[in-house]
């Protein structure tokens, strides 16, 4: 069994002890907390299951990892503390451990990331022996081993179009929703994700990854934004209100241009209502669903529709981004220490897990 600690236990943080727990190749050893009122409760109970795990969490990190566990979990956010999560990453690479995590944008496609994210943890693997892998759902497999896998069921290809399409009243980040992307905000309000070369930041690394494994070289990556206000005021369940005329929507692409055109296309639509922009592209049902389209022919269209923590569809995306990273800990324990991206870590079969909760 590899000894695997989960690190942070908010919207991540506690699918990944549930994927840790249910894993037959894993075993969960430590649960690291920072707030201080989740210190000393149960595993199971931060993670939302009907059992005690008798795992108590702790804030005691040099604890946790002078005991060597062989993987980590990094579930804390990196939105606003990317230096804080690298440091914390790296220190537990140098601690010997394969780390999987959704939390460092700009290392979801080593090759491209800047040296002063890359060479860090370089140097942690050459110290440490352990091991990176970075990934989630978008940034993650719905524009990497997705898209890729679909584009091999065509005999042409002309173009792919990667959405994102969702109404984030249902995302439990009420920071990140009204303050990263400006939902219910003015219209003239800078949201941070939205300014200039942070979509590219963010979601660049997946262009250029579906580009090197396509064999095409990008000329450049552009960016589009487009905003809409409310028409009305509206109450969200879990978020309250959002007044008329700030921001209800935004629309955006990243595109990767080849030979001129937009060929590789990341897209998200978020709206805070359903009411607004109903003219943009809406999910097949719900409140939220993942979709590739590939041009050509035949033309395919794919629609992942993930429903967790009582049919929540953010949960549910939340739930597939930690299977991808929590399913790799054991390939990663066997592979060399290195970092790795979505080309090199397979996409594998749920092995041992077929009807696991009736037996």
């Amino acid at each position: 069994m590899i000894a695997t600690v989960v690190w942070g236990t908010g919207n991540v943080g506690r699918a990944a002890i549930r994927a840790v727990e249910a894993h037959p190749a894993l075993k969960l050893t430590a649960v690291v907390v920072h707030n201080p009122d989740k210190v000393g409760r149960d595993a199971g109970d931060l993670a939302g299951i009907d059992q005690e795990l008798g795992i108590a969490a702790t804030d005691d990190v040099e604890a946790v990892l002078a005991a060597s566990p062989r993987a980590v979990v990094y579930a804390a956010s990196g939105d606003i503390r990317p230096d804080d999560a690298l440091a914390d990453i790296t220190r537990a690479i140098r601690a010997g451990a394969v780390v999987v995590t959704p939390s460092l944008y700009a290392l979801y496609d080593p090759r491209s990331a800047p040296p002063e994210l890359r060479e860090p943890v370089l140097a942690a693997i050459a110290d440490g022996g352990g091991s990176l892998f970075v990934s989630g759902v978008d940034p993650g497999w719905g524009n990497d081993v997705l898209p890729l896998l679909i584009s091999g069921l065509g005999s042409e290809v002309d173009a792919i179009r990667c959405q994102e399409i969702f109404d984030y009243s249902t995302y439990d980040q009420p920071d990140a929703v009204r303050w990263l992307i400006g939902m219910g905000q003015p219209l003239d309000y800078q949201a941070p994700m939205l300014m200039a070369t942070v979509p590219t930041m963010v979601w660049g690394g997946q262009i250029r990854l579906m580009a090197r494994a396509l064999g095409v070289e990008i000329d450049e990556i552009r960016e589009t934004v487009d905003r809409r206000a409310l028409d009305a005021t509206v109450t969200t369940r879990t978020m309250g209100e959002f007044e008329k005329d700030t921001q209800g929507a935004i629309r955006f692409e990243v595109q990767g241009i080849v030979g001129g055109e937009p060929l590789i296309v990341i897209e998200h639509v978020t709206r805070i209502h359903a009411s607004c922009a109903t003219d943009w592209p809406m999910p097949p049902s719900g409140d939220g669903a993942h979709k590739v389209i590939i041009e050509g022919r035949p033309r395919i269209e794919v629609s992942v529709e993930a429903v967790d923590e009582g049919e929540n569809r953010s949960a549910g995306g939340n739930a597939t981004a930690v299977g991808r990273l929590v399913n790799a800990i054991d390939w990663l324990a066997e592979a060399d220490p290195g970092l790795y991206d979505a080309l090199d870590v397979p996409l594998r079969p749920a092995a041992g897990k077929l009807g696991r909760n009736s037996r």
